[in-house]
């Protein structure tokens, strides 16, 4: 009798075991931005597998949207101007985690002083990612510093390609973000403007998926908040810690240029402040299953 007991529970602990390694993993897709090393930490730490998170490095917005359009990823980190993009085409889509707000880190340089582009008669380049906040912030500057009459021609790159660009001869105007425009001022690029400078342009970074997707996974949410929390915690309290372990995400940064990146954003995952939910909704962005 004891013998078949034995037998029993070994069967349904063989069945219970391959039943957790056949499920399916949840996919989150995310750019290299500094506002989402936390999610980096809590993969290098190991805190994402016991969740069944599986994390998907991208090189660029455009690409982290279309692979989630696509249906290759479960959720997705970016603005709430990609939001609005993917919004348009996908059905109930929320913002489920905050992340951080833009002071500073999203980025206009160039090979040009400001002053000389205004009364440039040439065409002038402009390297950015299309359908991004990269065009938001472009149209901006645009605005702001009377270049409307200006001829552009626009470049789609991601941001691994455009870090890389040096000794351009043509005038040249570059839509990027930290860490990236770190390589970029090594390569001679002067920062024109930035999100510091216009505090009218509210950019803030969120964890978007389906509704439906996200109340069949609230649990693992709710946890994976936590952990993210308890990363920007981490950082806080031991700063190099962090940035040895989430180095390798990082191209061409040190831990002294990391430190000072991390001045371009806000944190937004404890005491949201009511102000920036209200903005949110005025920016047409649901904001009721944002877990705080």
């Amino acid at each position: 009798m004891f013998k078949k007991l034995l037998f029993s529970f070994v069967i349904v602990l063989l069945f219970t075991s391959c039943s957790l390694e056949n499920k399916e993993k949840l996919r989150i897709s995310a750019t290299t931005w500094i506002g989402y090393t936390p999610l980096f930490y809590a993969k290098e730490k190991g805190w994402l597998e016991p969740l069944n998170i599986k994390l998907l490095n991208v090189v660029s917005l455009s690409e982290n949207m279309y692979l989630y359009k696509a249906g290759n990823a479960d959720a997705y980190v970016g603005t709430q101007y990609e939001y609005n993009f993917l919004a348009n085409k996908t059905n109930s889509l929320i913002p489920v985690i905050l992340f951080d707000k833009s002071n500073g880190g999203d980025v206009v340089m160039g090979n040009l002083d400001i002053e000389e582009f205004q009364n440039k008669n040439t065409p002038i380049d402009v390297y950015l990612e299309m359908d991004s906040i990269n065009s938001i912030l472009f149209e901006e500057f645009i605005k702001k510093y009377n270049l409307q009459n200006k001829q552009f021609n626009y470049i789609n790159k991601d941001q691994a390609f455009i870090s890389r660009l040096s000794n351009l001869e043509n005038p040249t105007i570059i839509i990027t973000y930290v860490p990236y425009n770190i390589s970029l001022e090594k390569h001679g690029f002067k920062e024109l403007a930035s999100t510091k400078n216009n505090p009218d342009l509210l950019i803030v970074d969120a964890l978007f998926m389906q509704k439906d997707k996200f109340l069949q996974n609230r649990e693992t949410f709710i946890e994976l908040k936590k952990l993210i929390d308890k990363s920007i915690t981490n950082l806080e309290n031991d700063p190099k810690e962090f940035y040895q372990t989430i180095n390798s995400y990082l191209p061409d940064t040190n831990y002294e240029e990391f430190m000072k990146s991390l001045d371009d954003i806000i944190w937004l995952n404890k005491d949201i402040p009511e102000k920036t939910i209200e903005k949110l909704s005025n920016h047409n962005l649901p904001t009721r299953d944002i877990i705080k």
